[in-house]
């Protein structure tokens, strides 16, 4: 045997077999061989041997393997049964702890002892350890099972034969073939499907942080699909045969097996770490398999992010090699080639069949603008289908053309402005311009963060695919058949002159990540040059470039800062200035949060990017010279309250009997509807119902009002009873009034993100919470819940910083670490322990990093001394050490 690709395991199983009185036990000598084989894998992988190699030679062994324990059972002997491998093990595709899918054929008539040595069979491989998916069958049953579920079809297709009578297995493959179930067209149209749904399952992007490398987009499954179709139509064995067929050429043969070997090597690799069936690449493992590949730490970018930028850029160009052919088995097996019809475009373009292609071969070296014309003519022309595989394939090979001097060329220029200005298939066509490549190939920028990931919890996609899914998200608002999604986003975006602003602005958002430096500055002076570039004026020029670099702006103003506070409503009207520089703040700061990571966006969001756009818009129609007033912006809610209250039957005397005590700092902070609210809720309370605790649903959050007397350890309390609870408090406002009652609310949602799904579920954390309301100091301390697998992989050392707030006579006090369960529970008793009383709490959290800030005061109101700031400061990280996150 050829050491390096048959014998892996350095057991000779004919000696094992003929060594091996009839009478002893099996069992022990089987395992240890297999035991063998699989130590002698990992050792050879970790040497250096291709997993291509390993994976073929596994298969043969194991065939080994499977034919002497058959032989053992004397199964051999029968005319009636034969064993097969089907699936990935019949094409020999065999990692380190895949299922050995096996088909027992059996001929009529069906004996009692084949019967009995069959399931001895089964149990004996299950017995020493291998992982055994099996099926009997006859071969009628095999037809019946293939015309039932295309799956099983497939896997019969690769069907491989170990052992037993060859005129039986010849009939099953003959049966079973394409003449008589699953012809080739049909098995074409449910294979498609088949994976397009698997896309739709990966929100068709192959760019998710925590891949599937064999059911992705652009994964094993992709290649795989590629094997069956020609297998089905041309009766290819190989993929190479393609070539032969004019189907690859040589060279994209090569980009596809070198593809297949990378995610062959990480999915071995990933079997041997978790020592079972693995085929997501978690964060779990892709630390220790970049180190293993050989990644190291650099100044900007760290190992683990240098090993998926390469895994994410091979299944791109899998991706690419996908759709290109099956384009081109739907051309040959979907359509008559004998009936064309074909009208001209223009002297470069033509449609036929309703799919687009070139006029001739030389098109786009003759002019190479046509590279960008073609997606042009897509925008412009709904009625085509897509793009023939031949053009895509010339598209591919003449991606080399867009050089400098096509960037320069005014024609490319004017017809990438006009891509982005189309009042439809922008976000699909800068897609397929993504996918073919010649996105990247136009804007270098673009290209260099292609398959960049960012190693947390927070960003779910690689750059690139956030980018377009943020331009995706722009895109959406201008469909009219979306506007009730995003009714506010939709009216704005309706009245803007030039929304292409806007898409640009997003595509270039992100663009300088991964550089070093400040990304958003970097990504303006990219996106100022562009513009130029381009010939846009310098007016536009400025609004993309203030976008880019403002591009987190908003989002960190209403997350981390009081925006209830005139002060910081001003501030921010300064720094956006006009109202157009508000608009498209608004909308890209929502698409950007909605792109960045599905799990984040909620209502609770929404709301507060909402308050801030309409104070701010309040702010700007008052004039930056005429700044906004506390007494103004109290006055204007309460009059919106006031009106909802009477129309709801309360009267103005009974109103005013429970704002009496409320203060300003109250009604500055809260929103007419919640004012409204929680003076119903007041008002219909008895003093025997205090606590009070009252839930309201928002689109998934809720809101918890709660209205008791206050107490030093309240929010503490009530933080520990909601994480006992199992809920994850998105934002917390404390509100004392002045009558010496609590007005405290927090934003929540289950521990699994969804909403409070029912009225027993909510009646009973109402009553929980009065229960412990009623003795808040006995609260149990101790977090409940476990820190998620996704969480303990991640560590940010903690940091407590002070800020003074002068205008508000109070300390600001952030808290950044790794987010956990509990978290704000521990924060509260800290402050308990230190006499430091709590007046309000912003809760930001950013994937698996929590920025928390918290404005407090000592005792008597007044802002905190040096010394109790460093008391607190050490307290706060006492306990947040002594529960890791």
């Amino acid at each position: 045997m050829n050491d390096a690709t048959d014998d892996v395991c350095g057991v000779d199983l004919a000696a094992l077999e003929a060594n091996l009185p009839r009478d002893a036990d099996p069992l022990p000598r089987y395992r240890a061989a297999l035991g063998h084989i699989r130590d002698e894998l990992a050792r050879r992988f970790h040497a250096g041997v291709p997993a291509e190699v390993l994976v073929h030679a596994h298969a043969n062994t194991i065939d080994e393997l499977l034919r002497s324990a058959w032989r053992r059972l004397e199964l051999d002997l029968d005319p009636t049964v034969a064993l097969v491998a089907v699936g990935g093990y019949g094409r020999r595709e065999l990692h380190p702890a895949s299922d050995i899918d096996l088909l027992i054929l059996r001929a009529p008539p069906i004996r009692a002892t084949a019967n009995e040595r069959i399931r001895s069979f089964v149990t004996f491989l299950w017995d020493i350890g291998l992982e055994v998916a099996h099926s009997v069958r006859t071969v009628e049953e095999c037809v019946t099972e293939a015309r039932r579920d295309i799956t099983t079809a497939t896997s019969m297709m690769e069907a491989r034969q170990l052992d037993g009578p060859e005129t039986l297995f010849r009939e099953m493959r003959e049966k079973t073939g394409p003449e008589y179930v699953w012809a080739s067209r049909e098995f074409f149209e449910a294979k498609w499907s088949e994976q397009q749904q698997r896309h739709h399952k990966f929100h068709d992007t192959a760019h998710n942080l925590e891949p599937n490398i064999k059911e992705g987009p652009g994964g094993l499954r992709d290649i795989q699909m590629v094997g069956w179709v020609a297998k089905r139509h041309f009766g290819a064995d190989t993929l190479h045969e393609l070539v032969t067929h004019e189907f690859l050429t040589e060279s994209e043969f090569e980009t596809l097996v070198e593809g297949q070997n990378l995610l062959w090597k990480i999915r071995f690799a990933l079997h041997l770490l978790t020592g079972r069936r693995e085929d997501r690449l978690l964060f779990d493992y892709q630390r220790t398999l970049a180190q293993q590949f050989g990644y190291r730490d650099s100044d900007h970018r760290l190992a683990v992010e240098q090993f998926m930028k390469l895994y994410y850029r091979t299944i791109r160009r899998l991706s690419r090699l996908n759709v290109m052919l099956l384009a081109l088995f739907q051309e040959v097996i979907l359509f008559d080639p004998s009936v064309a019809e074909v009208e001209p475009i223009n002297s470069r373009f033509q449609a036929r069949n309703r799919f687009l292609e070139v006029t001739g071969g030389d098109v786009f070296r003759e002019e190479p603008f046509a590279l960008l014309e073609l997606f042009l003519i897509l925008q412009r022309r709904p009625d085509l289908s897509g793009v023939r595989a031949a053009t895509i394939r010339l598209v591919r090979d003449h991606r080399y053309l867009i050089d400098d001097e096509f960037r320069n060329d005014a024609r490319a220029k004017a017809l990438f402005l006009e891509i982005i200005r189309q009042p439809r298939g922008i976000t699909h066509e800068l897609r397929r311009m993504h996918l073919y490549g010649v996105l990247s190939a136009y804007l270098p920028v673009f290209g260099a963060i292609e398959g960049q990931m960012q190693y947390d919890l927070f960003h779910a996609y690689t750059v690139d695919e956030h980018a377009l899914f943020v331009v995706g998200n722009l895109r959406a608002f201008a469909v009219p058949e979306r506007q009730h999604e995003f009714p506010l986003c939709s009216e704005i975006l309706r009245r803007m002159s030039k929304p292409e602003l806007l898409y640009l602005a997003g595509l270039f958002h992100d663009i300088a990540k991964g550089r070093g430096g400040d990304h958003s500055e970097l990504g303006a002076k990219d996106a100022w040059e562009f513009c130029i570039h381009h010939g846009m004026s310098a007016y536009d020029a400025r609004i993309v470039s203030w976008l880019v670099a403002h591009h987190l702006l908003m989002s960190i103003t209403a997350q981390r800062r009081d925006i209830t506070d005139p002060e910081v409503i001003n501030r921010f009207a300064s720094e956006v200035s006009d109202q157009l520089h508000l608009d498209c703040l608004y909308l890209l700061t929502v698409a950007d949060i909605r792109g960045t990571n599905p799990n984040l966006w909620n209502d609770w969001k929404d709301r507060l990017l909402r308050d801030l756009y309409e104070a701010t818009q309040y702010a700007l129609a008052r004039g930056l010279e005429n700044p906004l007033a506390k007494q103004d912006l109290i006055r204007a809610t309460l009059e919106e309250a006031r009106r909802l209250l009477i129309t709801d039957g309360l009267s103005e005397s009974a109103i005013e009997a429970i704002w009496a005590n409320l203060g300003d700092n109250y009604f500055l902070r809260s929103a007419p509807d919640e004012i409204a609210w929680h003076t119903r809720a007041i008002h219909d309370a008895t003093p025997q119902e205090l606590p009070l605790v009252h839930l309201r649903h928002g689109r998934v959050e809720v809101e918890v009002f709660v209205y008791t007397a206050d107490q030093d350890c309240l929010f503490a309390a009530i933080a520990s009873t909601l994480d006992r609870l199992g809920l994850t408090i998105l934002d917390a406002r404390v509100i004392t009034a002045e009558n010496g009652m609590a007005l405290d609310s927090f934003i929540v949602l289950e521990a699994s993100g969804e909403s409070i799904a029912n009225e027993s579920r909510e009646a009973f954390i109402r009553e929980t919470l009065r229960e412990q309301l009623h003795n808040p100091a006995n609260a149990d301390r101790h977090p409940r819940r476990r820190t998620t697998r996704r969480l303990r992989h991640f560590s940010i050392p903690t940091q407590v910083k002070f800020d003074h707030d002068a205008a508000n006579q109070r300390t600001i006090m952030e808290v950044v670490s790794t987010d956990r369960p509990g978290l704000l529970s521990c924060i509260g008793w800290a402050l308990v322990d230190c006499g430091v009383s709590l007046q309000n709490a912003k809760i930001a959290t950013f994937g698996e990093r929590a920025e928390d800030i918290f404005y407090v005061t000592d005792q008597a109101r007044r802002p905190l001394a040096p010394d109790l700031c460093e008391r607190l400061r050490h307290e706060v990280m006492s306990v947040l050490s002594a529960q890791p996150g």
